[in-house]
Order: structure tokens, then C-alpha cells, then sequence
């Protein structure tokens, strides 16, 4: 079972997201810590300057970046629309 941690950035995010996509999060939350990489998530590695991140897909349009810390520990570092690959 993977065990997530929340940066600041992330808390800080997590309060300007609709409640619809909060309650979706929450079922691909659970989803998340037992497998990382569930073909519904659609996990991938991001690229370029954001490369030592990786990023799953809450709704069509929200998504989270995250780290893993180890194999069984990740940081999820921000939530919201495709623009948070830009900050």
C-alpha cells in the first residue's frame, strides 16, 4: 500500500478545486495507494523541467503531479487543470 504525503503547495491548491472533482479524488485516491499505476489513472513521467515528477489524472482535466519518495512513499506536490504543469 502506498503511503502519501501532501506538500504545502498541494494543501494550498486543494482548496480551490470544486467539491465534484474532491469526491472523484477520493476514489482515485484509494485506487492510487494500492497501485500506482492503474491503468484508470493513467500515470506517466513528465518531462523537461518538471522531469523528476509524475502526474495521474483525476478527471479529464484535473491532475496531480506527484514524487515518489521510495517505492512505497510518494508526495503528491499539486492538484488542479493542465496549467499546473506551467508553474
Amino acid at each position: 500500500m502506498t503511503e502519501i504525503y501532501f506538500s504545502p503547495r498541494f494543501k494550498k491548491s486543494i482548496g480551490k478545486i470544486p467539491l465534484e472533482i474532491i469526491e472523484a479524488l477520493t476514489i482515485k485516491q484509494t485506487l492510487f495507494m494500492i497501485n500506482p499505476f492503474h491503468s484508470t489513472l493513467k500515470t506517466h513521467k513528465l518531462t523537461g523541467k518538471l522531469n523528476q515528477y509524475y502526474s495521474f489524472s483525476i478527471t479529464h482535466s484535473y491532475r496531480i503531479i506527484f514524487e515518489f519518495l521510495s517505492k512505497n512513499k510518494v508526495v503528491f506536490v499539486n492538484i488542479g487543470t493542465h496549467g499546473i504543469y506551467k508553474k
